[in-house]
């Protein structure tokens, strides 16, 4: 992100903008021609997708199994759409039983959900999902914040229409660009709404007149116009976060999307194993947990924010709290991106334990520790 910052229009950094799509290609495992990024951190692409497919008065059925089922929610209804939020208990997911018969019952045009939600650490199974949607008419828009280089996302072989993701978490760069992939049939509607406002802006009392889209910066057609090969002006491209975001790809390509997600998988497990060994329970449905965030029931007798704070400030680790329901009663510890490894886990669960031991909880000192190493010892055999 320190390379020579180069204009938005000069001919290298446009060269540099096509080998970022063609990476994103390579980290979504699409052949989108729309994928790029967005510039804003994770939330902005969230919400640049929902501004530009959905119109006032449209059908938008939500799955919401965690606080970012929530922020779909709340975007939807502020462009005006009819939204049914379908909810499980948090630390469950949905059976796609239940999804199909939501959905065709409904009719959404978009259906919204989430891959993995990290407030309940929970990932919702996808295969199969795109299909039901196209079954009934809906398109599928899939939040892959946490996700996106840390999971398997097939996006062409599960038919998702439109995916968004971010950088900070499992693709282990800085917040402030949102990578975004679109499916011919979502970028056809996108155009084809744009076609219906140009026709609206013409006719100021027309019925519908409400339907234009309510932002500039974040408009799909026009940030699209900007990224092809007709380089329409719309905005000044934040020319250091692609460089973070083009080389955030390129890492991934060149370790292998199939290791990076093993990787992961590996580096939960052992959390997993090493937290269990403490005596400490884990939160939620355990056969749909995300690899790269485990979520921890804080002990009867233990103050939470006490135990985080001095993760922090005396072994400079910061686990995080959760949200809402979970509030308080849960810590969640990521190893993710860079940090899904082996010498970031066993150090993180050796400072646990001694924090665990200074609020008086009883644990057999190192077993956490042991039992993460053999995990990593199994994988090496």
């Amino acid at each position: 992100m320190g390379a020579q910052l180069l204009g938005q229009f000069d001919p290298q950094f446009r060269t540099y903008m096509k080998q970022t799509m063609a990476l994103y290609r390579r980290v979504f495992e699409t052949g989108n021609a729309w994928t790029f990024l967005i510039d804003g951190t994770a939330r902005s692409a969230i919400e640049t997708a929902m501004l530009s497919l959905i119109e006032p008065g449209e059908r938008v059925l939500v799955t919401s199994f965690g606080r970012f089922g929530q922020l779909k929610t709340e975007i939807a209804r502020r462009i005006g759409a009819e939204v049914k939020v379908i909810e499980t208990d948090w630390g469950t997911v949905f059976p796609l039983e239940r999804l199909e018969a939501e959905i065709r019952a409904f009719r959404p045009a978009l259906v919204a959900t989430c891959q993995g939600d990290t407030s309940t650490t929970m990932a919702q199974p996808l295969d199969g999902l795109g299909d039901i949607c196209h079954r009934h008419g809906a398109l599928l828009q899939v939040d892959a914040t946490a996700t996106l280089g840390g999971m398997a996302l097939p996006v062409d072989a599960w038919k998702i229409d439109c995916v968004t993701g971010g950088l900070q978490k499992c693709l282990a760069g800085p917040p402030g660009c949102g990578p975004i992939t679109l499916s011919d049939a979502a970028a056809a509607r996108i155009y084809r709404r744009r076609h219906i406002e140009e026709g609206l802006r013409t006719q100021d009392s027309a019925p519908g007149a409400g339907r234009i889209i309510g932002s500039n910066y974040f408009d799909l057609a026009m940030v699209m116009d900007y990224w092809s090969d007709l380089a329409l002006n719309h905005h000044t491209e934040a020319t250091s976060m692609l460089y973070g975001a083009r080389e955030c790809a390129r890492i991934l390509v060149l370790e292998g999307p199939e290791r990076a997600f093993a990787r992961h998988a590996l580096a939960g497990r052992a959390v997993v194993a090493g937290v269990e060994a403490m005596g400490l329970k884990v939160f939620g449905d355990k056969r749909h947990k995300m690899p790269n965030v485990t979520g921890i029931l804080i002990p009867e007798g233990v103050n939470g924010d006490r135990a985080r704070a001095a993760l922090l400030n005396d072994f400079g680790i910061e686990i995080g709290t959760s949200f809402g329901p979970l509030h308080g009663r849960l810590w969640r510890i990521g190893a993710m991106g860079y940090n899904a490894r082996k010498d970031a886990v066993l150090p993180t669960l050796s400072a646990l334990e001694a924090v665990l031991a200074a609020e008086g909880f009883t644990l057999k000192r190192g077993a956490g520790v042991d039992a993460a190493r053999e995990v990593y010892r199994e994988a090496a055999a």
